[in-house]
């Protein structure tokens, strides 16, 4: 099966999303993460209860929502990204964002309050500020990043119901082991399974790899 045609299509469709979907979600969740880590504003414990809250969002709910939204008669109708790749990456993008900003906001909570003086003192500007603290945090981000990636990649629920698992079009593999297994095809369906988690593991082997390297510096 690894040399299947259909099945490296939807291999690489299956990672293709994902990686979009994790790199988005970092780009929003990296900032948003940082402004309520180290903000002092009113509504901010009310804001992290909301982000946390997301971080346990069911994925159908996710589906059910952008399907609603990008639907022929709904607000963002006339894009025309239901049943695509793209409508996928969007649901999958919710799903991760809040892990991501979530897990942001605690790894630079949990870093000494007193070193956010210390650079300001020594000359730094907010912006260099919070690059060396990112830097103190990379060991947790990198944790957040692999927490996303692994939200997004073994999700079915939500790409099922706004990529409708079209054949060569939105087909990935989470959506291909649901369909094997309903037409009672178990030896493909854990074949399948055995090249997600195999996949997942040489993936996330890599980012542990560099996280385990930040320990040595």
């Amino acid at each position: 099966m690894l040399f299947d045609s259909e099945v490296l299509q939807i291999t690489f469709l299956s990672l293709q999303v994902s990686t979009i979907a994790t790199v988005v979600s970092l780009l929003i969740g990296l900032p948003l993460g940082t402004w309520i880590a180290l903000g002092n504003f009113h509504g901010r414990s009310f804001l992290l209860s909301i982000v946390n809250t997301g971080m346990a969002l069911p994925p159908v709910v996710v589906g059910l929502v952008v399907a609603i939204t990008l639907w022929r008669s709904g607000p963002l109708g006339d894009l025309k990204l239901i049943y695509t790749p793209w409508a996928i990456v969007i649901a999958q993008t919710i799903i991760a964002a809040p892990v991501v900003t979530g897990l942001t906001a605690a790894a630079l909570e949990a870093l000494d309050p007193r070193l956010q003086q210390q650079l300001l003192g020594l000359g730094a500007s907010r912006l260099q500020m919070i690059w060396h603290l990112w830097r103190e945090a990379r060991l947790p981000l990198l944790a957040a990043l692999m927490a996303g990636f692994g939200s997004v990649i073994s999700e079915v629920g939500a790409s099922m119901m706004v990529g409708g698992n079209i054949r060569g079009q939105t087909r990935v593999l989470t959506t291909a082991i649901v369909l094997e297994t309903s037409k009672g095809e178990f030896e493909k369906a854990l074949a399948l399974s055995a090249l997600l988690l195999t996949l997942t593991y040489l993936i996330n082997l890599a980012l542990t790899s560099i996280q385990q390297r930040g320990t040595r510096k």
